[in-house]
């Protein structure tokens, strides 16, 4: 009888402390969830623009297909591509989408800032064009401007090959067409106007005007922008050799 009520004290303090290392990890878990929760929340805030700058640009906020946004320099707060301290965010607020409205890094990002360049173009065949407009105000960007006219025109190559091949003619020195340089990355400018046309096969084709207003003390840019046009969807036909 006593062998079988040591056994049995045996078995259920097992079971106890596992059950109690059980819920120890669930907790744990559940903890980090809410860590993860607050830190995603704190990097949001860290990438606002500040109170003044909204209120300076109210105006212009309150037309349609326009924003305010903060892009962070990537050698200073990307964690992952880095490895030391910064945004756990992926890109580390380096990046934005002007279709999905995210910092997040990921499929139709349409902007970059590292290394006090502003680039386009990310991953596979995906590519983008920028060109500066110098100290031209955002309301003054219209259809009827040289450099807007050219990418409001601009149709982007369908065959991967050709796609890829595009998308490297825009590198440095780019391309000179009327007298306008159009490349892939351009210096930051502050008080500047850029346009950009930005393809994702598959996700998204935008032309967006943006305005350099302000450079943080930690190298982040204030920039406006708004919307000129967003294009049909494009899709990439696959070389043979990729599928």
């Amino acid at each position: 009888m006593k062998s079988i009520i040591a056994v049995t004290l045996f078995i259920v303090t097992c079971s106890l402390s596992a059950f109690s290392q059980s819920d120890s990890r669930a907790g744990l878990l559940r903890e980090l969830e809410t860590k993860r929760a607050e830190l995603g929340k704190l990097e949001l805030r860290v990438l606002e623009p500040a109170a003044e700058d909204r209120e300076a640009h109210a105006q212009f906020l309150a037309q349609p297909n326009t924003g305010l946004i903060r892009l962070l320099p990537r050698e200073k707060y990307d964690f992952h591509a880095k490895g030391k301290s910064g945004l756990t965010m992926n890109g580390g607020g380096a990046f934005y989408s002007f279709v999905r409205l995210t910092h997040e890094y990921g499929r139709g990002s349409d902007i970059l800032l590292e290394q006090n360049y502003l680039s386009v173009g990310f991953a596979g065949a995906d590519y983008g064009i920028i060109t500066m407009i110098d100290e031209m105000p955002l309301e003054n960007v219209t259809a009827e401007l040289s450099p807007v006219t050219f990418l409001l025109g601009y149709n982007p190559p369908s065959e991967e090959a050709a796609a890829r091949q595009e998308g490297r003619s825009f590198h440095t020195p780019g391309k000179t067409i009327e007298g306008i340089t159009y490349q892939r990355r351009l210096p930051v400018k502050v008080n500047a106007t850029y346009l950009v046309r930005s393809i994702s096969y598959g996700d998204s084709d935008v032309l967006v005007a943006f305005r350099v207003v302000r450079k943080d003390s930690d190298d982040s840019l204030i920039i406006a922008w708004k919307l000129l046009k967003k294009f049909p969807k494009p899709e990439l036909i696959r070389s043979t050799a990729s599928r």
